[in-house]
């Protein structure tokens, strides 16, 4: 689940997918048993209620986004919650339309959710559910990108995730340390080793003024030193037991 692809245009591709299964659904099952039934009534609220299920995915796309390039995770718990609140909001939304004078339904809203959106819920959302999990698996996610920050607009430094071997505290800014093309870089940024390590949690604190990528250890030097690629660095005492065991 942390290999999330966040981007928006493929979450939208599975909101429009989502949107027209709505479409055949109601179609298929014809749910509804007041006075609101007919041919037109079928077409207009098909074509509302699930443009209003692609708004609302839509909007769940860009909050999800937004948490993702937050804290660098997806979870199981933030899944289950992203699903819960598009039911949400898509129950308020069509309620809200089913009883405006373009349908004028006659379903309360406490009826409206046991009649119609609970028993649509069991399909739908399993079926989105499913939707999204295999997203997940099919797109290449680009968590091997890090696009580290600083305080200032220019202070922005966008690398792989494999590239980076370590930070370094230098006063009020931080020192990146990377390698490409097999020659080593390194980039100033005002910020501190405490957001980083806050930002990018893979990062392990080996000194307190010193971060690494552990993918990038290579092997101890003595008991205070370690080789890094490319260079190496102090251990304290602190810290050696979570590199020991990392």
């Amino acid at each position: 689940m942390n290999k999330l692809n966040p981007s928006i245009k493929y979450h939208l591709l599975v909101g429009l997918c989502f949107a027209l299964w709505g479409f055949l659904f109601m179609y298929m099952v014809k749910p509804f048993s007041d006075q609101t039934t007919g041919f037109y009534f079928w077409v207009r609220s098909s074509i509302g209620f699930n443009l209003i299920a692609f708004l609302a995915y839509g909007f769940i796309a860009v909050i999800q986004k937004a948490i993702f390039e937050k804290i660098r995770r997806w979870s199981v718990g933030l899944e289950v919650s992203a699903l819960l609140f598009f039911y949400i909001i898509h129950t308020i939304g069509t309620f809200a339309l089913y009883k405006s004078p373009i349908i004028n339904g006659g379903y309360t809203f406490l009826e409206w959710n046991t009649e119609i959106m609970l028993r649509a819920a069991i399909v739908n959302l399993t079926i989105l559910a499913i939707a999204r999990s295999y997203l997940i698996k099919l797109i290449p996610a680009k968590e091997d990108s890090l696009i580290i920050k600083g305080d200032n607009k220019l202070d922005i430094l966008k690398i792989k995730k494999a590239e980076l071997i370590c930070v370094s505290n230098a006063q009020n800014y931080v020192e990146i340390f990377y390698t490409q093309s097999n020659t080593l870089h390194s980039k100033l940024l005002r910020t501190s080793l405490k957001n980083l390590k806050v930002e990018f949690n893979f990062l392990l604190q080996v000194h307190r003024s010193h971060l690494i990528n552990p993918t990038h250890f290579k092997s101890w030097k003595d008991s205070n030193t370690i080789y890094l690629t490319e260079m190496e660095l102090p251990v304290s005492k602190t810290f050696n037991k979570e590199l020991l065991s990392a």
